[in-house]
């Protein structure tokens, strides 16, 4: 059970009704973690339009952001970041094998040089705050500048995600 209450629209402050609302209003459900995260309307606001900025407006593939979020989630041991995000990554082309490798990555044979790469990034960044200037010098003679940052952002964006979900022990929605 979650350590706070989760808001439902019905009983949210109005600014985060009417996110809510917006949500259900694209075709989507209202997560536990927007749900928990509901009791500060302005933050609630910014964090959705930041995580969306993240996962929908990034010119980072789809496979590469959902590769470092599943490591980041396998780092933390975020059960509900890991669980979202396994449907997310098969939707954008991680095939099972991989999903099922990333625990073990750096042994298996399911990766190309690329995908190595931004996993061994994503470890990097989430074990020691900084990257080595090795695998930095990998990044940038594979990705652009542009998606070097946004990869970053992505790793320190889902940190910070796990880190809310673990700490407030936000479920799985049913």
């Amino acid at each position: 059970m979650a350590r706070v209450r989760l808001i439902e629209k019905e009983h949210a402050p109005p600014e985060v009704r009417e996110l809510f609302q917006k949500i259900e209003n694209n075709g989507n459900r209202v997560l536990n973690i927007q749900k928990a995260i509901g009791h500060t309307p302005k933050i609630t606001r910014d964090f959705i339009r930041f995580a969306n900025s993240v996962l929908y407006k990034a010119a980072l593939p789809a496979k590469l952001r959902e590769l470092a979020i599943l490591r980041v989630a396998a780092l933390t041991d975020a059960n509900y970041e890991w669980t979202q995000h396994v449907r997310v990554a098969l939707q954008t082309g991680v095939p099972q094998k991989q999903i099922d490798a990333i625990h073990q990555w750096k042994n298996s044979a399911e990766f190309n040089n690329m995908e190595r790469a931004v996993l061994q990034y994503t470890d990097e960044e989430t074990q020691n705050i900084c990257v080595s200037d090795k695998s930095f010098a990998t990044m940038k003679n594979m990705l652009s500048e542009q998606e070097i940052i946004e990869l970053t952002i992505t790793i320190g964006c889902y940190n910070m995600i796990s880190r809310i979900l673990e700490t407030l022990q936000v479920e799985l929605e049913s």
